[in-house]
């Protein structure tokens, strides 16, 4: 049955680390893949996560199921995170959470029901996005389009071409917009420009569907979510999936939620039988450990205080070794413009470096990262730093 078939092409991001693990170079750097890593490089267990975990492993008496769905409890914290306590409490009875493995889980799992019950809707993602957004909506059986995001000329937001094409839209289609931290570019809207573009949609009757997976990471908790927030303001239909990957250190244990935000009780209930239908088929139903935590840190007044800071420590850390980064580049001889990098947010640089230069740099000087220049600035150390300026440095020479 198999002996016709070809091996796959790896995956951009991932397959990187597959070839860094094999890279016998002692001074091999990957910056490929979007994990935090601390000032000896390392990706820590939070202290808040450690304690909620000893918390839960005290007091567990049972194994059984989760709900199709995850817990109430889960569901609710989730959503005071996203919209904050009063917008919650406006919106609690027209919206529903439901607990997916990871971000990724809960893209397809909005991918999959919007699949099911509008086989038509078009998803238009920004361009760059993300390498794997237009592989999950593809695999579930939507088109996609693309709408023009950043300036590579400017290093910046191209936001008038980026209103003119949402505006042109079809009403019912579906925009999937970066909630923060946009990835790759680091680049995101103002408070102002997130409300034009909510009245846009509104007005076009397009529906958002953010991916929100870096609160807190750009400048902080509610801030980050100002764009989240002015969407729900204008739009009654809003798709939000989010991840507890970065902002909880939970890599490994797959924790997120599709939240749908509807204009009325009865289309929500409605909404949330074929979300928990599309599970069944799916995963049937999610696992219980890292929703445990993020409930348990989350509902917790001191756990809830360690993990803002330590939280906010990630993003000073991550900040200033942006700064850091500009200088290095400085030091070892680059007269090339790289100041924009202390201006974007959140763990990845759109470094405008070419799909030949990556290579090289992979090549030449052990260096992974992404062909299109993304650079996970989180992996940059004090340590490796002076390695990876030197090594572009040469590059651009």
């Amino acid at each position: 049955m198999f002996k016709h078939l070809k091996p796959a092409p790896a995956d951009p991001i991932l397959g990187l680390t597959a070839a860094f693990k094999e890279d016998s170079n002692p001074d091999k750097i990957n910056l490929g893949v979007g994990v935090y890593r601390d000032f000896e490089g390392k990706t820590p267990v939070l202290r808040a996560v450690k304690e909620a975990e000893n918390r839960i492993l005290a007091n567990q008496e049972t194994k059984d199921y989760l709900p199709i769905d995850g817990t109430a409890q889960f569901g609710h914290q989730v959503r005071k995170l996203l919209f904050e306590q009063k917008l919650a409490s406006d919106l609690d009875n027209r919206a529903v959470t439901v607990q997916t493995p990871g971000g990724t889980g809960a893209l397809r799992l909005a991918a999959d029901f919007l699949h099911q019950m509008f086989p038509k809707t078009k998803v238009w993602l920004s361009e760059p996005t993300w390498a794997n957004h237009p592989k999950i909506f593809q695999a579930a059986g939507l088109n996609i389009g693309t709408y023009p995001y950043f300036d590579a000329t400017s290093n910046s937001l191209n936001f008038e071409d980026f209103c003119k094409t949402v505006a042109a839209i079809p009403s019912g289609d579906i925009v999937l917009m970066h909630g923060c931290c946009h990835n790759p570019t680091g680049v995101d809207p103002t408070a102002e420009q997130w409300r034009q573009l909510g009245e846009i949609l509104a007005r076009n009757k397009v529906i958002p569907l953010v991916d929100f997976a870096y609160q807190g990471l750009g400048v902080e908790i509610d801030t980050d979510a100002v764009g989240l927030r002015k969407l729900c303001e204008f739009c009654p239909d809003v798709l939000i999936a989010n991840s507890f990957s970065k902002n909880f250190g939970l890599y490994q244990d797959r924790v997120g939620s599709l939240t749908v935000v509807t204009n009325t009780e009865n289309e929500a209930q409605s909404v949330l039988t074929h979300l928990k239908t599309c599970v069944r088929t799916n995963f049937s139903n999610p696992p219980a450990h890292g929703s445990s935590v993020v409930t348990e840190v989350l509902q917790s007044v001191t756990l809830r205080k360690v993990w803002l800071q330590e939280l906010n420590e990630m993003r000073v850390r991550i900040d200033s070794i942006r700064r850091l980064f500009v200088e290095k580049l400085k030091e070892h001889g680059v007269t090339q413009d790289f100041s924009f990098i202390k201006e974007q947010k959140g763990m990845f640089s759109f470094s405008g470096l070419s799909k030949e230069q990556v290579a090289v740099l992979r090549e030449s000087h052990s260096i992974y990262i992404v062909d299109s220049g993304r650079i996970n600035v989180a992996g940059i150390t004090e340590t490796n730093i002076d390695i990876l300026s030197s090594a572009i440095a040469d590059v651009l020479a």
